[in-house]
């Protein structure tokens, strides 16, 4: 089988993997570079979700790139404008052209004799195999698993008429003209569904267990809209909006961690406003504290408007059992549904299922800690993109980019093949990386799956953008924790320190 020899190698080419690439080539002009994407087009996330009213639930100047100003004056965004604008930006940044679709990573097998990456693919449009040969390799394939959401089964389902659809593999041709919809689920995604759907559905009832903390926000954001009357350049209208914005967002997460009470009589008095009469409060008031779970944002009112249309309405009970015609609940009201949609999460998967070695070895990244959030312990010349979940996953995924390109700038001007970060037992705690940060039910079905917490820096996850901006683009690069050798060299130590 032929190889095919980089100097980097990009799985994914959503947000994170378009970002890394870009910083990669400005940071190392000349440097080889191919990104492996398994669909058809650019845009990871955005390509793959098609349900009706598909959007952002984080700002766009914060969502967007840093190094690309985002110019609409929507605070949120679809989809479609998401998917193009990812693209837009590929296109610019020359990294489009280094993009080979249709392929899946299928393993990795890092060589401390040879100081690369020999990765197998497979082409899913043929079925033939490739294989890579890569200096570096950067995993930006996001953490969920793309082919099969969360989807429990429930009671009864079989006896149901209607149509059952996950919203992670919406049906083109699914009309909900004049039908009973029913959305089970009470986060971002069942809460942008719900007015998406209600205009032209005969009625839509979101299903919760539980509520969720929902904040309305304008559709138009006022100081973009002021900065481009006074016609300010527009990089420097995204450098003012994009820093007051993750200012707003760190401040209230701070505050909302730090004085929990007041902070839900706060949400739960901007709900009462927001909503008007008529709107039962039970459905807007979580037993848990905010941000326990993700805050979800309703862009311009629309989930309050059409809840005071009667178009749509809200359950909040738990299901007895599907019927024939729709649910019925524990507290015995029946909902009659044409169509149910079960809005009921992610499972969470990580490198798309590539089965990861280093010198034959299996690697359990379960077990592993992250190295300032961004290299795996005891993994060479690889980066692991993860955003954050607590703000706009870009603000994460532009800095662990930023930091990879400064890390191999620094090794091509040292001379080192291979860079190895290596932590001690007493590194590691028991929880994941995401366990601290939200208590959502795909973050608590990723303690499985994911990395572990640090129990210190540089081995610890803060998830606070301005400390992290401070690690990885001021700090140095050549510290204790990470082991710079040459391929071939005799080993002193294990790469994975007692």
């Amino acid at each position: 089988m032929e190889q095919t020899r980089v100097d980097v190698l990009v799985i994914g080419a959503g947000i994170s993997g378009i970002s890394a690439a870009r910083h990669v080539l400005r940071d190392n002009p000349g440097a080889s570079l191919v990104v492996l994407e398994r669909r058809a087009r650019v845009g990871g996330t955005w390509d793959l979700f098609r349900y009706p009213g598909i959007r952002s639930d984080s700002d766009m100047p914060t969502f967007g790139f840093g190094f690309r100003p985002w110019r609409d004056k929507r605070i949120l965004a679809d989809g479609a404008k998401i998917r193009q604008y990812v693209e837009d930006a590929a296109d610019d940044s020359g990294v489009l052209e280094r993009v080979r679709f249709g392929r899946r990573a299928v393993s990795a097998d890092f060589s401390h004799d040879s100081g690369r990456w020999t990765v197998e693919v497979e082409d899913e449009n043929t079925g033939e195999r490739e294989s890579y040969s890569a200096g570096y390799l950067v995993g930006a394939t996001g953490y969920y698993d793309y082919d099969h959401p969360y989807r429990p089964e429930f009671p009864g389902e079989a006896d149901f008429r209607g149509t059952l659809v996950h919203p992670q593999h919406w049906p083109e041709d699914l009309d909900h003209t004049g039908k009973r919809v029913v959305v089970i689920g009470s986060g971002a995604t069942a809460i942008t569904l719900l007015p998406a759907m209600a205009d032209a559905a005969a009625h839509v009832t979101m299903l919760q267990r539980s509520p969720t903390y929902v904040l309305a926000l304008p559709e138009v954001d006022p100081l973009t809209s002021v900065l481009q009357k006074l016609r300010a350049p527009a990089r420097l209208t995204h450098k003012v909006v994009r820093a007051r914005n993750i200012a707003l967002q760190r401040g209230s997460y701070a505050f909302c961690r730090t004085y929990p009470r007041l902070a839900r009589k706060v949400l739960l008095g901007l709900v009462r406003v927001q909503a008007g009469k008529g709107v039962d409060m039970r459905h807007f008031s979580p037993e848990y504290k905010p941000w326990d779970q993700r805050l979800c944002v309703v862009p311009g009112g629309d989930l309050f408007k059409v809840l005071r249309s009667g178009k749509a309405s809200i359950a909040t009970d738990r299901i007895d059992t599907f019927t024939a015609d729709g649910i019925r609940l524990k507290s015995g009201k029946e909902l009659k549904a044409d169509i149910v949609v079960t809005a009921t999460g992610l499972t969470v998967r990580l490198m798309g299922g590539m089965a990861l070695t280093v010198d034959g070895e299996p690697v359990d990244v379960k077990d592993r800690v992250l190295y300032k959030a961004v290299l795996l312990e005891g993994v060479p010349n690889m980066s692991l993109v993860i955003g954050y979940t607590n703000a706009s996953w870009t603000l994460k995924a532009d800095l662990a980019a930023d930091y990879t390109a400064r890390l191999l700038a620094h090794m091509r001007r040292h001379g080192h093949d291979i860079a190895t970060p290596v932590a001690c037992d007493g590194d590691r705690s028991a929880f994941s990386v995401m366990g601290e940060a939200l208590t959502s039910g795909y973050i608590a079905r990723a303690d499985e799956v994911m990395p572990r917490q640090g129990t210190r820096d540089p081995w610890r996850l803060w998830n606070n953008y301005y400390r992290d901006r401070a690690l990885l683009r001021n700090s140095p690069i050549d510290d204790s924790p990470l082991r710079f050798e040459k391929a071939g060299a005799p080993r002193t130590a294990p790469a994975r320190a007692a």
